[in-house]
């Protein structure tokens, strides 16, 4: 295996284990609004991700820098085609990142109530949009032979990338309720395992009719292997929300993910941007890959760091473990 297809595998990793970080981070903060029935349980939902909701967002940034670093002609067509939903993803994490921290510096109500906003939508949005531009990555764009994306942002929202933008809202939101049901006590738990059963049932149409599609136009029997593994890990997901085993829920909610965004890779591979003007123009992992010294100086280094961050990240999950509950959150709030 070439050093590009290994960097290739590795991006697919750091994506993957975005989503499966981040799915229930964007899950909480839209169920601000869909699950709390007061600002005390917002407060409550708000908590179950604070002390995590920054380190999740890390992998991002290192796959971006990943891409950026080993496949320059990637990263250069992506973020200039997609320039505006990506532009619009990141400010949301800006504005939803302040609104955790500056939401209960006041005490004032339209004040809580305008950064509350700011979570929802913020979490919103990244939800759906990342499933639109992961659509269009993997369905092809508009690429020239100069490897750049000459199409228009209206011609990103064509059906298969906005059906894939609601398969991550909807299995964010899931994965994100699992996680309250597993992190919380009381009413908001209870109610949180019954909106993960009736959010379940549309996330299964939505996600078996989106990965039917990719499977369709790609064929590849890896595909079909990881399809299976998807589908059948979300009704297990359901299955164990319904017997109240949280643990075992979040678990293949986010197999679910993890099989889902594999199999968007291993229908793109060796791919990693198709064309739909001419396949001779797509770019590949060959052809848009860094030199093999630059991959051999960064195999090296994410070979040293990666374990030190996910033992770090490890050890902030087993600290922040216990369950909360509106008994926990001061009256002021």
């Amino acid at each position: 295996m070439e050093l590009h297809d290994v960097w290739f595998v590795l991006i697919a990793v750091l994506w993957t284990g975005y989503f499966f970080l981040e799915g229930f981070d964007f899950g909480v903060g839209v169920l601000t609004k869909l699950l709390a029935r007061d600002r005390r349980e917002k407060r409550v939902l708000v908590n179950t991700i604070g002390p995590v909701w920054d380190g999740n967002e890390v992998w991002l940034l290192s796959a971006g820098g990943a891409t950026f670093a080993a496949f320059p002609d990637w990263y250069a067509t992506l973020f200039s085609g997609f320039y505006l939903p990506l532009l619009l993803i990141l400010v949301c994490l800006i504005v939803r990142g302040v609104a955790f921290e500056y939401r209960a510096k006041r005490s004032d109500d339209r004040w809580q109530t305008n950064w509350e906003h700011a979570i929802f939508w913020c979490s919103l949005l990244p939800a759906f949009l990342w499933g639109v531009a992961f659509g269009n990555i993997v369905h092809g764009v508009a690429i020239d032979a100069d490897k750049e994306y000459i199409g228009g942002v209206l011609d990103l929202l064509n059906p298969y990338a906005l059906l894939g933008g609601l398969v991550t809202l909807t299995l964010f939101t899931f994965h994100g309720t699992v996680f309250v049901g597993l992190k919380t006590v009381g009413e908001v738990r209870e109610r949180a395992r019954a909106l993960a059963l009736r959010l379940g049932a549309l996330t299964a149409v939505a996600a078996l009719g989106f990965l039917l599609w990719t499977q369709a136009d790609h064929g590849k029997t890896a595909g079909a292997v990881l399809l299976a593994v998807a589908v059948l890990a979300l009704l297990a997901a359901l299955g164990a929300v319904a017997k109240g085993r949280e643990g075992w829920a979040f678990a293949l909610s986010g197999l679910t993910i993890v099989a889902s965004v594999a199999m968007l890779f291993v229908s793109l591979f060796p791919d990693v941007m198709p064309s739909t003007l001419d396949p001779a123009w797509s770019l590949t992992a060959a052809n848009s890959a860094s030199s093999p010294y630059t991959l051999k100086i960064m195999t090296w280094c994410a070979g040293i760091a990666t374990p030190v961050v996910l033992l770090y990240q490890g050890w902030t999950y087993w600290v922040f473990r216990k369950r909360i509950g509106t008994h926990h959150i001061a009256e002021a709030h």
